[in-house]
């Protein structure tokens, strides 16, 4: 059977353009459109197509602009950095052989709806490349849409019913419904596509629903009647022509020959290394690299290796299984992802694995999908068994995204997993530590230019969301072996980058990966809570938050809602007069934390209602959530760690947040008093003493703050001694005190006006204090402004082992960005640096502790300390040993000091 193969030219075009970070070639040319489109075209050719074309809008108004006067009025004008491609887009698709159709007065749908009608006619089979959803209605027997991007497809009148919820011959009439903002395509006003399709699922056609407009109730009803007389017109706009006159048919688009002088000379140039080799066989050398726009953005070359389609398989049957066995042992490496029946890992179930041995090569294992129906599977035990010897093997390398979870799931289930070797997820953050988001999906679409399958498409959303037990094999496999093949593909592109730079090598190599089995032990061993404790401080918060309301009805003269912020609002700033010094991002008075803080001097009431939301945040996170968190298995509180939680590397944990509990305040000792040591054992806290402020010290090399720590006194004193002048045994409270705020403040860019604030004195008096700070410490100073021009000129700053972290606003944003940014480039390396300090300390201590696990082990990590629990017999030998390691994590220019404790919990530890 013959097959042809159009290409909507135009929307792959802008959408490379925007799913592709903004690459230049070493000229400084855009690139990022051209480099998808040109990938996506050589995977075209690979399929060795009868026929092929590439369809593009040719310039000028089209028979639906005469229709509607406004149609595409609000679609911006193309950016010039997209206007730039389309030349060279045109000149490369030419050089490769394609036919390149533009055809005026029409758009690019409409010639492709024409071809593809006359095909299918004449027995040619058809495959509409894009991702334009107005193409379902030409699904039909013979006529198969395909999104090289994400790898959808849709090739019967059931696929585009699954997708949209109506029949191809239905979807003009629901693009009329919905309209659409792009094309200016007016519609019913708030009707989405789940209320179009109802309509036309009970009315059968937009004639149906015109006619049936009476019946439709509510405001939605209103809508429609007001926009019955042009709902026509917007159907005729959604509505592709498939009777354009054209030049050519389909037998006449034959690939020509490819131009590979001049393909050669536009890869060249434009930095196209992958399809250069793949021009020359492979030997050619390699052209200029591809540079992004932004540090550390642009993703690896995209070859059809890594963006291609993926050829996944059901295991089902001992045969395949060994099959697959035999590939992982002959693999240098595979990556391994597991599917659970719930999203805590330690008490979740093992539904079934995927794995990948190569690029575009999964299978998915299915142990224990349960619905009516479901096929056959293989028993859990046996699937676990025959992959032991592979998962428990150190020398084999496994990489996955987020592994940790996957770690917990299969040591639940008898299973150690050694050789953890990469993760994705790690491997995005040591890159850039700054973007929001490390999720594979995130990953896909930014590295490698695809839209994957989410778990909402396989297992639903809301409340009518099921278990992944309850997902069809079928659906499973296309989603589970989908995460490892792009886990593989993903590592293929992202591990070469880390490895290019020494310093985040080192960072990856020796901090991150190792930490990842350390974190999963630490959560798996969990820390006893006291409920009875817990108890009663929770009763003892309420008596005091209704303490709080009282007072603050006193304040007000009236009863009001402490949790409504409108009513806060109105109470505060219309009838209490306060000023609002802060506002919300639409303009409008806060009554957040820092805006209650802003007049706390100016009424008693704001600080009522803080200490009111104190008790109430202490009592909602944690004295009534930590009894409901104990695990029923383990009897004991297991936080989740996460490893990119922070840019500055700092761990953050969840469920629950151990690093929120207020250290200072004699509420958040009592909830620590909560965290106790089981019978015959004790706690013991190491604690990394005034680290950030010892990392100063090294990072500036200022003699007075280095002989300071060097000395071993009491820093913040020695400070006060330099600053005002006096001997150490002079130094006063308030002297001692103003240094702290100084020596801390520094490090977070507090102005004059912060530690005037802070202290209580004038700003000049407190402007005098930094003046003077710096006349005795100028390394500190040197160090601050050396620090701010680096971050301007390379747009980032290091930690001591070469973590970076990018400053996005520093060479651009507005005043108040840049001021934020240079903040931060001070702070960042300290932060940074003592994050990596006690990660590397957490690695050596693992280590150690190894060998005496029936005896301790390590249940906590918060800010700078790290908390164990220990048989009483073995607390001097474990103290001893852990403080040891601890400071011996770095070589700075002043050491590094640790205090310790022991305690029946937490708090007396502390």
């Amino acid at each position: 059977m013959k097959r042809l193969i159009l290409i909507d030219g135009s929307s792959y075009l802008y959408r490379a353009f925007h799913a592709l970070p903004p690459l230049t070639n070493a000229q400084g040319e855009p690139t990022g459109a051209l480099f998808g489109i040109v990938n996506m075209l050589r995977a075209t050719i690979k399929e060795a197509p009868d026929f092929a074309a590439f369809v593009v809008d040719a310039p000028g108004r089209t028979f639906r602009d005469d229709l509607y006067a406004a149609y595409k009025a609000n679609r911006p004008p193309m950016p010039d950095e997209l206007r730039a491609q389309v030349e060279p887009m045109c000149t490369i698709v030419e050089a490769l052989g394609f036919p390149i159709l533009r055809i005026g007065g029409v758009e690019a749908d409409d010639v492709i709806g024409t071809l593809a009608l006359q095909a299918s006619e004449a027995g040619i089979d058809v495959t509409i490349s894009t991702g334009d959803k107005d193409f379902a209605q030409l699904v039909r027997p013979r006529i198969t849409l395909v999104n090289t991007m994400s790898g959808s497809r849709m090739d019967s009148e059931q696929s585009v019913v699954d997708k949209f919820g109506v029949r191809p011959d239905q979807i003009a009439d629901l693009l009329a419904l919905m309209g659409d903002s792009i094309d200016n395509i007016p519609g019913v006003a708030k009707c989405g596509p789940k209320t179009a399709a109802k309509w036309l699922v009970e009315y059968e056609s937009l004639d149906g629903v015109i006619a049936n407009a009476g019946n439709i109730k509510g405001k939605i009803g209103e809508n429609l009647r007001e926009v019955l007389g042009q709902l026509p017109l917007s159907r005729e706009l959604a509505t592709i022509k498939t009777g354009v006159e054209l030049d050519c048919t389909a037998e006449s688009l034959v690939l020509r020959e490819r131009d590979t002088d001049a393909l050669r000379v536009l890869y060249a140039r434009y930095g196209f290394n992958q399809a250069l080799r793949d021009l020359d066989g492979g030997t050619a050398a390699s052209a200029p690299a591809i540079a992004a726009a932004a540090p550390l953005s642009a993703p690896a070359s995209l070859d059809p290796a890594l963006s291609g389609d993926g050829e996944y398989e059901t295991v089902t049957t001992r045969e395949r299984l060994d099959a697959w066995v035999q590939q992982l042992q002959a693999a240098d490496e595979f990556a391994l992802d597991t599917e659970t029946d719930a999203l805590d890992a330690m008490r979740s179930g093992l539904v079934g694995l995927s794995v990948a041995v190569e690029p575009g090569r999964a299978a998915y294992i299915p142990v224990a999908h349960d619905y009516p129906g479901a096929p056959q599977q293989l028993d859990r035990a046996e699937v676990l068994d025959a992959l032991r010897p592979l998962l428990e093997d150190p020398g084999k390398r496994k990489l996955g995204q987020h592994g940790k979870y996957d770690i917990h799931v299969l040591r639940r289930h008898g299973v150690e997993l050694r050789g953890y070797a990469d993760d994705t997820l790690l491997e995005s953050f040591v890159l850039d530590a700054g973007i929001a988001r490390h999720d594979l999906d995130s990953l896909a679409r930014r590295h490698l230019g695809r839209d994957t399958i989410k778990f909402e498409d396989v297992a639903g959303k809301g409340a009518k969301q099921i278990s992944f037990a309850q997902v069809a094999i079928d659906d499973a496999t296309r989603y589970a072996a989908e995460d490892a093949d792009i886990t593989l593909r993903l590592h293929r592109v992202l591990k070469p980058r880390v490895e290019a730079d020494p310093g985040l090598a080192r960072v990856y190599g020796e901090i991150e990966i190792p930490l990842v089995p350390v974190l999963a032990r630490i959560e798996a061993n969990g820390v006893m809570v006291d409920g009875e404790e817990l108890r009663r401080q929770s009763a003892d918060l309420s008596r005091r938050m209704l303490a709080a309301q009282q007072k603050a009805t006193e304040l007000a003269g009236r009863a009001f809602n402490l949790d409504s912020p409108k009513q806060l609002c109105a109470l505060l700033f219309e009838e209490l007069g306060l000023p609002a010094v802060v506002k919300t991002p639409k303009g409008q008075p806060s009554t957040n934390e820092e805006a209650l803080e802003a007049i706390a001097d100016q009424h008693e009431l704001p600080r009522v209602i803080l200490e009111y939301r104190g008790l109430a945040k202490l009592r909602s996170t944690y004295t009534d959530k930590l009894p409901e968190m104990v695990n029923a298995t383990t009897g004991r509180v297991h936080t989740s760690y996460h490893q990119a939680g922070a840019a500055t590397g700092r761990l953050s944990s969840s469920d629950p947040n151990l690093q929120n509990i207020p250290i200072r305040t004699d509420d958040g000792r009592r909830i620590r008093r909560a965290f106790v040591a089981p019978p015959g054992r004790k706690l013991i806290a190491c604690d990394y003493s005034q680290i950030e402020l010892r990392i100063m010290a090294h990072l500036s090399e200022d003699p007075g703050l280095v002989r300071a720590f060097e000395s071993g006194v009491d820093v913040h004193r020695a400070t006060a001694a330099e600053v005002f002048g006096r001997p150490l045994d002079e130094v006063t409270i308030n002297e001692r005190r103003a240094a702290k705020a100084i020596n801390f403040g520094l490090m977070y860019g507090m102005s004059a006006f912060g530690l005037a604030r802070n202290l209580g004195i004038s700003r000049g008096e407190a402007q005098d204090y930094i003046a003077l700070y710096f006349s005795r410490y100028p390394g500190v100073r040197d160090f601050m402004e050396r620090t701010r021009q680096q971050a301007r000129e390379c747009g980032y700053v290091e930690t001591v082992f070469g973590r970076r972290l990018t400053l996005d606003f520093i060479q651009k944003g507005n005043a108040s960005q840049r001021a934020g940014a240079e903040r931060a480039a001070i702070n960042a390396p300290m932060q940074g640096t003592a994050a990596d300090i006690i990660k590397r300390a957490m690695i050596r201590v693992d280590g150690w502790i190894a060998a005496h696990a029936a005896r301790a082990k390590m249940i906590l990590q918060v800010h700078d300390e790290l908390v164990f629990e220990s048989d009483l017999d073995f607390v001097e030998t474990l103290r001893t040993q852990v403080v040891e390691l601890m400071t011996g994590a770095a070589d700075l220019r002043v050491p590094l000091v640790v205090d310790s404790g022991v305690g029946d919990n937490w708090d007396e530890a502390h």
